[in-house]
């Protein structure tokens, strides 16, 4: 079966299956090429007759993932320039006011889309809920501080696709005034980020593994770019990364986002740079996004949107353990990579002295699964809590056996979406437990639907935390909580 709906740009095409109409590919803004490139999102040309909306649409210009992550996390890589397009999934286009979810995909800002198999909106729409899945400039295109060119056009590109969601999902099914942005990650970073601008656009947040840390201060951003146009032998201005095709642009990129996680260096990066270990990240521009995203936050922004944050257990061991580059590490590294990431003086040796059984590079993931994500997302939800906003915290800590990578970043994806069988097995091993898939997404649905995922509103004194493991789940307040205080 098909199903037409009409856009504020044209009509759309869709196919039934299973009681889910999908409608894939869709434009929600202009090519950012020709003369839109290092621009500011513009509407999409409208178009005659009906636009069939059956395969995913192009994604954005991005470089792969190095062996062995590309097993690990497939990233499609789909060709041509309309990449500004997003993915809805409804149970019913005819019907009326349904809740609905838009996910905000990760990839250290530099990699993904919305046609990675394990975000198939699919089964949200099973459930209820109208799911869409966007796509956003990435890297230099989306990020890079570039004279002549307004920064955070990633982050214009997530507004813009928002917006686009508010004047258009009535025609799918669903309601604009009860959206859920979520996203993990980059995504997550991006969805605190988006939560301390107070846009109006969504009701609810859910932030999986990325708080609001992360924010590049201009100067720092230039550093990077500096580097980057030296290594490609041009100016470093938005018109001379222009004269360049974007794939010619993207071996600089990663070398130099190599060298920024492999060695963060404040000195060679900046200290905002240095400290979130990406090179390319939403920058403090004064104006979009005048301070970090946990600082507005803990001031009042987005008080009025229910916020459900969390990270997995040991994020970190994804980094370190596939690569076999934790059995290369010494305590002495360890110092000197978490001291130039911003990690207190004093609290690598903290860590030493309460886990004296860990490896070096067992460590160095406990320490900046706390620096990057644990602490990041506590900090959110005390701000948050505190400005008298609803917020809810969890912890993912089912581990996987393969790999070495325990509960480990992205790890929680294919259970929130419950689509484990797209993981290929590359990070849950074989027969993950469909259970906690079951439990998991019902609470993200719960949420989108009702503005609560069905255990204790979190507080900044008791601080509950709802733990998903593979038996059963529980909430415990503020697990871990002594290590927690050595960063206060």
């Amino acid at each position: 079966m098909e199903a037409v709906v009409q856009t504020s740009h044209g009509k759309v095409r869709g196919r039934t299956r299973d009681g889910v109409t999908a409608f894939l590919g869709i434009p929600y803004a202009a090519p950012p090429f020709g003369p839109n490139r290092f621009r500011e999102p513009r509407p999409p040309e409208p178009w005659d007759g009906v636009r069939d909306a059956f395969e995913y649409g192009p994604t954005a210009p991005k470089p792969g993932y190095p062996k062995p992550y590309d097993a690990l996390l497939p990233d499609p890589d789909i060709p041509g320039e309309d990449c500004l397009n997003l993915n809805v999934w409804t149970p019913e286009p005819g019907a009326t006011g349904l809740p609905v979810m838009v996910w905000i995909h990760g990839g250290a800002f530099r990699n993904g889309s919305g046609a990675v198999p394990v975000y198939s909106g699919r089964n949200f729409a099973r459930d209820g809920v109208v799911c869409v899945t966007v796509n956003y400039r990435l890297g230099v295109e989306g990020f890079a501080n570039l004279p002549g060119a307004p920064l955070n056009r990633g982050l214009l590109d997530q507004i813009a696709a928002l917006e686009w969601v508010r004047d258009n999902i009535a025609a799918f099914g669903g309601d604009p005034g009860n959206v859920t942005v979520f996203g993990e990650s980059a995504g997550g970073m991006s969805v605190t980020t988006l939560l301390s601008l107070d846009l109006g656009l969504f009701r609810r947040a859910i932030a999986q593994s990325g708080a609001g840390s992360i924010a590049q201060d201009p100067d720092d951003a230039m550093l990077v770019t500096k580097e980057m146009a030296a290594r490609l032998g041009i100016e470093p201005t938005a018109e001379a990364f222009a004269a360049l095709d974007p794939a010619a642009i993207l071996p600089a990129q990663s070398s130099v986002a190599a060298e920024v996680s492999m060695v963060p260096d404040p000195g060679r990066w900046g200290a905002t740079t240095a400290a979130g270990g990406m090179s390319l990240t939403p920058v403090l521009d004064g104006a979009l996004l005048a301070r970090r995203p946990e600082d507005a936050i803990a001031a009042g922004a987005g008080r009025d949107v229910d916020l459900l944050i969390g990270y997995t257990s040991e994020e970190f061991r994804f980094f370190l353990m596939p690569t076999g580059l934790a059995d290369q590490l010494t305590d002495e590294v360890v110092g000197l990579v978490t001291t130039g990431m911003g990690v207190p003086a004093g609290l690598p040796g903290a860590y030493r002295d309460r886990y004296p059984e860990m490896t070096a590079g067992e460590l160095m993931a406990t320490i900046i699964t706390d620096h990057l994500f644990r602490i990041p997302a506590n900090r959110a939800a005390a701000g948050h809590a505190a400005s008298g906003g609803r917020t809810w915290m969890y912890e993912f800590a089912w581990r996987s056996p393969n790999h070495g990578l325990g509960a480990c970043h992205a790890l929680e994806l294919g259970f929130v979406f419950d689509n484990l069988t797209a993981e290929e097995e590359g990070l849950t091993g074989p027969n993950p437990p469909q259970a906690l898939a079951d439990r998991m997404h019902r609470h993200w649905v719960d949420f989108a639907a009702s503005g609560d995922p069905g255990w204790e509103r979190f507080d900044p004194s008791a601080r509950p935390v709802r733990t998903f493991d593979g038996p059963g789940d529980a909430t415990a307040a503020d697990p871990r909580g002594d290590v927690r205080k050595l960063w206060d």
